[in-house]
């Protein structure tokens, strides 16, 4: 066993040891854990227990989660639009494959938290073979997200053999990971784990950082062992009530994450699954953040903030408004609030 498979056992996974780590009501998290599970390595314990509140509301159950009856159980749509079981198949050239389905943590804010980490999200040699047999006979796919759960709590083996499946297909040029595990069990990324990724370009990694606190020196080391691999690797952060719903915040968060090679790609308003609620901010929070961020920022650090159309629909990206008015001449404010024009006409000499 490796040493970040020995951390990951130790996680906490009751309602008893996490009331003696942290405190708070047994009744409570017992009740929670009973439908959404609980699981918190000592690790992202340890941050925890430094930081506070931000990482405190991410990582441990909260009776609130129980009491949401505006969420949906599959906001997205993801069963509807499965042809064989954990393949997403959204977009015209790409598709989302499950092929895990547990994370080192589980986040409190979880999209998929109807399943993961319990019975209901199966992934067996059948699921799997579904998957590449679909993606096989479905040429149009081009590009493929591996995530679940969390890929990268695959064993090294098991990893490389999905890896190579895929990269026999002749029509997926381009593969992704979404993996958490760089912010909450950076021990797992190895220099092995590294070289393995490595002779899989194309290959892409989107993790997933919060807060700033989350940025860690073993976070840093993670991200520059997957980065000196020459792996691109983006960041999808989530808008969370109580975590990081304030342009500060933010601002300290995407300049770290261009610090260690990791480009802040989007900023989500968190999706309608039921159980999360009580994170969900309005739409003109995050476009606040937005503006404080544009023009303040390096354009390299600023994200993209997005929406996930509920049912289905994708991703929209949603933008701070800078047109006033759009005609013969373009007029608007720039970032810092000063009213500008443009002129919009095409050149007669053409």
């Amino acid at each position: 066993m490796t040493s970040w498979q020995k951390i990951l056992k130790k996680s906490i996974t009751s309602p008893e040891e996490l009331v003696q780590c942290l405190g708070g009501s047994y009744r409570n998290i017992a009740r929670v854990a009973a439908t959404y599970p609980l699981r918190i390595n000592p690790y992202y314990l340890d941050l925890i227990q430094k930081t506070g509140l931000p990482l405190y509301r991410q990582a441990v159950p909260d009776l609130l989660e129980l009491n949401d009856d505006e969420g949906m159980f599959d906001p997205l749509a993801e069963e509807r639009l499965s042809p064989v079981p954990n393949l997403v198949h959204k977009y015209p050239d790409r598709a989302l494959f499950l092929v895990c389905n547990e994370c080192a943590m589980y986040c409190r804010f979880c999209t998929r938290k109807r399943k993961v980490g319990t019975p209901k999200m199966r992934i067996n040699e059948q699921t799997l073979d579904a998957g590449f047999n679909y993606l096989r006979k479905t040429p149009q796919i081009r590009e493929v997200l591996l995530s679940g759960g969390d890929p990268l709590l695959l064993s090294d083996s098991r990893l490389e053999d999905i890896l190579s499946r895929l990269k026999e297909i002749p029509s997926i040029e381009v593969i992704r990971i979404g993996t958490r595990v760089p912010c909450t069990l950076p021990m797992r990324v190895t220099d092995e784990l590294a070289a393995l990724l490595k002779k899989f370009h194309p290959l892409y990694i989107n993790t997933h950082f919060n807060h700033p606190a989350e940025i860690t020196p073993e976070a840093t080391l993670a991200c520059m062992r997957l980065a000196d691999a020459g792996i691109p690797l983006g960041c999808q952060t989530v808008l969370l009530k109580g975590v990081n719903d304030d342009a500060q915040t933010i601002y300290r968060l995407m300049r770290k994450l261009l610090a260690i090679r990791v480009k802040p790609y989007y900023l989500f308003q968190a999706d309608l699954t039921r159980g999360t609620s009580h994170f969900r901010t309005r739409i003109e929070t995050g476009l606040d953040i937005m503006q404080h961020l544009i023009g303040h920022l390096s354009g390299m650090a600023v994200p993209t903030f997005a929406l996930d159309a509920p049912g289905g629909g994708g991703k929209i990206p949603l933008t701070p408004a800078y047109i006033n008015t759009c005609g013969e001449t373009l007029e608007f404010t720039t970032y810092q609030g000063a009213t500008c024009s443009y002129p919009n006409h095409q050149s007669k000499s053409w």
